[in-house]
């Protein structure tokens, strides 16, 4: 499974599919490791984050250089795991771990009102003001309970995340 030239056996399958809780199906761990195989360009195992960058929905996505940080260097185990997080089947808990991850960019396990404006600007983009940023990011936390000093935990997420009919998902092709 190192190789990505070499085949999945049924039991690196079963492997996977214990790894990421049994989020994926065979079939579509299957599907995964095909794809896994054709951005690994240079064989070795691992995707780089120019390789990454090659798929045209991630090289746009807004988000793209924080998700690099959690991706750049994955196996393909690993890939699996962290595509779990934004299954359909992913539990609510999955997906705040995964958010918070985002957020957490110096991986200390604590947000910052500071942090979560550097999300909100990368999502955003020009279309609002940095103050009206601030605003909203104000807003929300106060509305929660916290301000903008706060630091910000895991749980802290669950509770903020918790009530907002989170969506997050990708889909598996398969062949």
């Amino acid at each position: 499974m190192g190789n990505s030239s070499s085949m999945l056996t049924q039991y690196d399958i079963e492997e996977v599919q214990q790894h990421c809780n049994h989020t994926f199906s065979q079939q579509e761990i299957v599907s995964l490791y095909e794809r896994f195989c054709q951005l690994d360009r240079n064989g070795i195992g691992f995707i780089s984050a120019d390789e990454f960058l090659s798929v045209p929905e991630f090289a746009v996505n807004p988000l793209s250089q924080k998700l690099l940080r959690m991706l750049e260097g994955l196996n393909f185990k690993e890939f699996v795991a962290f595509l779990s997080a934004i299954s359909s089947r992913a539990s609510l808990q999955q997906k705040v771990e995964f958010i918070f991850k985002v957020y957490d960019s110096d991986g200390n396990g604590m947000v910052t009102f500071h942090d979560m404006l550097e999300v909100l600007r990368d999502l955003t983009g020009q279309f609002i003001s940095e103050q009206q940023r601030e605003q909203v990011l104000t807003q929300v936390l106060e509305e929660a309970g916290y301000n903008k000093d706060s630091l910000l935990i895991q749980s802290d997420f669950m509770k903020i995340l918790g009530n907002t009919g989170l969506r997050m998902e990708v889909e598996v092709p398969v062949d």
